[in-house]
């Protein structure tokens, strides 16, 4: 095909099906076997200093957040990220472990834009490369399939594109111009689901988001989940399961593990942190306290739960999400 355009931006993964399926072969375990354990143990286990990392979903929806502090609290370096995720990711960039990022968005809607986020990327700490939602949803869908590439028209006349790392082509068929989508197969995938088994079999209530793709254009998985439930209660209804065991590395049980973000169904999420949060964010010196008091300052989720309000401010959550 001939490439009339290329966008400026850098491709910090260039894609390669052939290699990535190699890598699984030799290294990913296919065993149906319990993989519970922890966010300490997971992380450790799971995501090493310059990794590339991925989270999916918008706004606060189902964010990892539990395993997201957890990055932080361990210090993981030089991260690549795929930003498509909001708070998850705000948090590894605050804590300086972001060195790139494949950029979508990142803000919370009606409170506003990311500080954080703008002061790094005046300072120029952090590279960053754009890309649309839908262009980044199907960058995974591309490694998800095992091809380099996927044609789309998304991006194509805009700025978006011309800081992006994708290519406009000249259509074989039609002669009309597509914009090219790099595949991007992550070194490591977190996903927040409503419930698993303890192999891994993982459902998700409401919006599924573009969890299908990212756990298939994922290396290593990492998946933290409101509840264990049995098996059997998975084999019921097997239409429910979008990520299947033999993806999955690690499950971390983690009730209120999207906090302060919500789970369709279960919790709303909590305004008045996310406030407290974007107050803070305005200084580095505040944003560091924050740190400090919500992740350095607590060993680990439960104790985070215990801070932000316990089984009061949990409930108060809930009652939010039912309407009451």
């Amino acid at each position: 095909m001939k490439v009339l355009e290329s966008g400026r931006g850098e491709l910090f993964l260039p894609p390669d099906p052939t290699a990535n399926r190699e890598w699984l072969r030799r290294n990913k375990s296919w065993a149906l076997k319990n993989k519970v354990m922890d966010e300490k143990e997971a992380i450790e286990r799971f995501v090493h200093d310059g990794d590339y990392l991925g989270t999916e979903l918008y706004g606060t929806v189902r964010c990892p957040m539990s395993l997201a502090r957890e990055v932080v609290r361990q210090g993981k370096k030089n991260l690549r990220v795929a930003g498509q995720g909001i708070m998850e990711i705000e948090l590894l960039i605050a804590a300086g472990l972001v060195s790139k990022i494949d950029l979508t968005y990142l803000g919370y809607e009606v409170l506003g834009l990311s500080h954080v986020l703008r002061r790094e990327a005046e300072s120029g700490q952090l590279k960053i490369v754009e890309w649309s939602n839908a262009a980044l949803a199907w960058r995974l869908k591309a490694a998800a399939m095992g091809v380099p590439f996927l044609p789309a028209k998304s991006m194509l006349g805009s700025d978006t594109f011309n800081y992006s790392a994708a290519k406009v082509v000249e259509c074989p068929f039609t002669g009309e111009k597509l914009c090219l989508l790099p595949a991007t197969m992550l070194d490591v995938g977190m996903i927040h689901i409503h419930r698993c088994d303890v192999y891994g079999n993982a459902q998700i209530d409401g919006i599924s988001g573009f969890a299908f793709e990212l756990a298939r254009a994922s290396k290593r998985l990492i998946i933290s989940t409101e509840e264990i439930i049995n098996t059997d209660e998975i084999r019921k209804y097997p239409e429910r399961t979008i990520i299947p065991y033999y993806l999955v590395d690690a499950v971390v049980e983690a009730p209120f593990g999207s906090h302060p973000g919500e789970m369709c169904y279960l919790y709303w999420r909590d305004e008045g942190h996310l406030k407290q949060y974007l107050e803070a964010s305005k200084d580095p010196q505040t944003t560091e306290e924050y740190l400090q008091k919500y992740i350095y300052g607590v060993k680990n989720h439960r104790e985070y739960l215990e801070l932000i309000g316990g089984e009061e401010k949990l409930n108060y959550l809930k009652s939010l999400a039912k309407g009451r």
